[in-house]
């Protein structure tokens, strides 16, 4: 199967889920399904089991909780599902492709902005947080400092959390002591086990955590009160982010949005500043 088939089966097995309230169980099938949508079709409710970690009972609830008699319902539609998965163009050599593939990417996600009231309560609730701490871990720390860069012209006090180990917890308990009331994740593959043991404590802790990831069926929505999902392009030999970025800055928009008196005045000074230190060429 080539890139852009298997990219065409991975979104029709995601349409599975659309509108179902999986459990945590469920969830870490739902993922296994899509993480090896080219082969879920073949594989029997055993191997699927060993696959996500879990009995083989679950996987059986887990075709009824989809509406299927049961797992060989189930799987008969995802044979159908995969083998009827359009390709998108494929001209061009592997690097176009990928290119190409992030351009779906994209495409996807701009079709999933046409809830703009989401989006807007998204960037409300964050931008209520005071401070906003933002997490990102392993590959995802660039995305989270690049949205914290900008983030800071426009609210107050923004705290990038992109280091591991004991510290982590710290700045966390440091972030809610000092009134933070929701947490900005960026969680994507390989999905480092500390990022979902930090959301889990930030949830403990009462904040609302958003996360940007790359599926609606990743490991993070089991720990997250809103999950914005954004693909990553997997084509290469390291993964892109492009869609992720993107959204981040989507939700930046409806964070300034949120308060637009309070950005234009931040805006402002921080230009009336760099004027007076010459800090750009242009």
């Amino acid at each position: 199967m080539n890139d852009g088939a298997a990219i065409a089966s991975t979104e029709r097995v995601v349409g599975l889920f659309d509108g179902v309230r999986l459990t945590p169980t469920q969830r870490r099938i739902a993922h296994c399904l899509v993480q090896h949508a080219g082969a879920v079709g073949y594989l029997s409710a055993a191997e699927v089991a060993e696959l996500a970690g879990v009995s083989q009972p679950s996987v059986t609830r887990f075709a009824v909780a989809l509406g299927h008699d049961g797992y060989p319902a189930l799987r008969r539609r995802l044979r159908e599902l995969t083998a009827a998965a359009p390709s998108p163009a494929t001209a061009g050599n592997e690097l176009q492709q990928a290119v190409r593939a992030e351009i779906g990417n994209l495409d996807r996600l701009a079709g999933q902005l046409a809830d703009r009231e989401r989006i807007a309560a998204t960037g409300r609730l964050l931008a209520a947080s005071r401070p906003l701490p933002v997490l990102g871990l392993r590959a995802a720390a660039p995305l989270a400092a690049y949205f914290a860069y900008f983030a800071a012209k426009v609210h107050p006090d923004v705290r990038v959390l992109d280091d591991g180990g004991s510290l982590l917890t710290d700045r966390l308990e440091q972030a809610v002591e000092a009134g933070a009331r929701a947490l900005l994740a960026f969680v994507l593959p390989r999905y480092p086990r500390e990022t979902l043991d930090t959301l889990r404590e930030a949830r403990d802790a009462g904040l609302s955590v958003v996360a940007i990831t790359d599926s609606p069926v990743s490991p993070a929505t089991e720990h997250a009160d809103v999950v914005l999902p954004a693909a990553v392009g997997a084509q290469l030999v390291f993964d892109l982010h492009t869609a992720p970025m993107t959204l981040a800055m989507v939700l930046l928009q409806a964070i300034c949005d949120a308060a637009p008196a309070e950005t234009q005045r931040r805006l402002e000074a921080f230009e009336a500043s760099a004027a007076r230190r010459q800090l750009f060429l242009g």
